[in-house]
């Protein structure tokens, strides 16, 4: 499975409502942040991109910001303009 591919079946796990960061993302697959990022820039809109943030919580800016209008939709938890990462973090089972 190419790095690609394990970022998207991780980030396709992660529910509604709920986010990860991109080092938690990370964490899951054996990258680093950046190497995240980088496959996720690679995804199609079939993934739920929206749902991978920066640590402190704040949205993803590409795709023409429509992050927070998804975030509003699938109820996440958010603090102003970014997500309550205590209230929304996804853990993965081990």
């Amino acid at each position: 499975m190419t790095r690609v591919e394990e970022v998207r079946a991780a980030v396709s796990e992660i529910p509604a409502g709920s986010v990860a960061s991109y080092g938690d993302v990370g964490r899951r697959v054996g990258a680093g942040p950046r190497q995240v990022g980088r496959a996720m820039s690679l995804l199609d809109e079939n993934v739920p991109w929206w749902r991978v943030v920066r640590a402190d919580g704040t949205p993803p800016s590409c795709h023409g910001g429509r992050a927070a209008e998804l975030f509003v939709a699938e109820g996440t938890p958010m603090r102003g303009a970014r997500v309550d990462m205590a209230r929304a973090r996804y853990h993965w089972a081990p």
